[in-house]
C-alpha cells in the first residue's frame, strides 16, 4: 500500500473514457467501464463527464479479452454484474460506520468474474479458453482501491508527480523487469512479451490479483489503459500526456505510433 498525507480532499471528479481496435485488428477485444453507485443502486456513466464525489464512488477499469472476439466484452459485462451485487452493500455498510476491508472485497469480486468466464467457457464452444486482464479502480472519501490482474495497467500522476505504475504486470516480461533483468525498451522487443502468467478465465487455475491503495488528493491525475496503449507510447511520454490530455488524445497518439494492438483508456482526475 502506498500512502502520502492529503493536503486538501477532492471534492470533485473528472473523467474520460476512448477505445479503438488499432490498424492491424479486425475486431476489438477491448472494453472500458465507467460507474457509479452508492447503496441503492449502480448507474453507468457516460465516455466523458464530471461529477461531485459525494454522489458515491466510482469504479473505472479495463479489460483486454482473448480467446474470442467476445471476450473483452463479456468480462466487462460480467464484471458489471458483479459490481452490481457486491459494491453497494459495501457502500452501505461504510455509511453505516462498519469498517469494511476494500482488498478483500475486490479479491472477492475477481474470484467471481474469474469463475463466470470459466464457467461459460465450460458451457459454451465459442467462450472455449476464453480469458481477460482487468484493471480496476474504485474511488471513496480520498482513496483510490485498485485491483488489477494480466498486463493491462493503472498509473498514477501525484500532484507533485512524477508518474508511478501502481500495478505489477503479469507476464513473464513484467516478471523480468521487476527483477532489474530488463530495461523499457528490451521489454517492448522482447519475444515472449505477450506470455500472460495471470489472466482471468482463460481455465487458470491460479488466481492472484494485484491489490493495493493510495492516498488521493485534488490535483491527482490516474491512467488505467492496456497494453495497445503501452506498446505505442514510451512511458516519459505518457507521464506527459497524462499530466494535460484527455483519454481520447492518449489513445489516438498511440494508435499513430503503433497500432498493432487494440487500444484503450481511462483517465480520470481528482478535483
Amino acid at each position: 500500500m502506498t500512502e502520502s498525507e492529503p493536503n486538501q480532499p477532492p471534492s470533485h471528479i473528472l473523467w474520460s473514457g476512448m477505445t479503438h481496435r488499432g490498424r492491424v485488428r479486425q475486431n476489438n477485444e477491448d472494453t472500458f467501464l465507467c460507474l457509479n453507485f452508492d447503496a441503492h443502486e449502480v448507474r453507468y456513466l457516460g465516455k466523458i463527464g464530471d461529477s461531485s464525489l459525494e454522489r458515491g464512488d466510482f469504479v473505472f477499469a479495463v479489460s483486454d479479452g482473448m480467446g474470442g472476439a467476445k471476450s473483452g466484452e463479456f468480462a466487462s459485462k460480467i464484471a458489471a454484474e458483479k459490481i452490481t451485487q457486491l459494491l453497494p452493500k459495501s457502500f452501505k455498510q461504510s455509511a453505516q460506520h462498519i469498517a469494511i476491508g476494500h482488498g478483500d472485497i475486490l479479491g472477492e469480486l475477481f474470484s467471481r468474474i474469474h469463475e463466470e468466464l470459466i464457467k461459460l467457457g465450460r458451457y459454451y464452444e465459442e467462450c472455449r479458453g476464453m480469458g481477460a486482464t482487468l484493471s480496476l479502480g474504485w474511488f471513496t472519501p480520498g482513496w483510490l482501491h485498485f485491483a488489477h490482474i494480466g498486463d493491462s495497467r493503472i498509473y498514477w500522476l501525484p500532484k507533485a508527480g512524477p508518474m508511478k505504475q501502481l500495478t505489477h504486470d503479469h507476464s513473464y516480461v513484467g516478471h523480468l523487469v521487476r527483477k532489474g533483468e530488463l530495461n523499457e525498451r528490451q521489454a517492448r522487443t522482447h519475444p515472449r512479451k505477450s506470455v500472460l502468467m495471470q489472466v482471468l478465465g482463460a481455465n487458470r487455475q491460479f488466481l492472484e490479483p494485484h491489490l493495493g491503495s493510495v492516498n488521493c488528493e485534488s490535483g491527482d491525475r490516474f491512467l488505467f489503459c492496456t497494453d495497445g496503449v503501452i506498446d505505442g507510447i514510451w512511458d516519459r511520454r505518457l507521464g506527459d500526456m497524462l499530466a494535460t490530455e484527455d483519454a481520447r488524445a492518449i489513445v489516438e497518439y498511440a494508435v499513430a505510433e503503433s497500432g498493432r494492438d487494440n487500444a484503450s483508456a481511462v483517465v480520470v482526475e481528482l478535483r
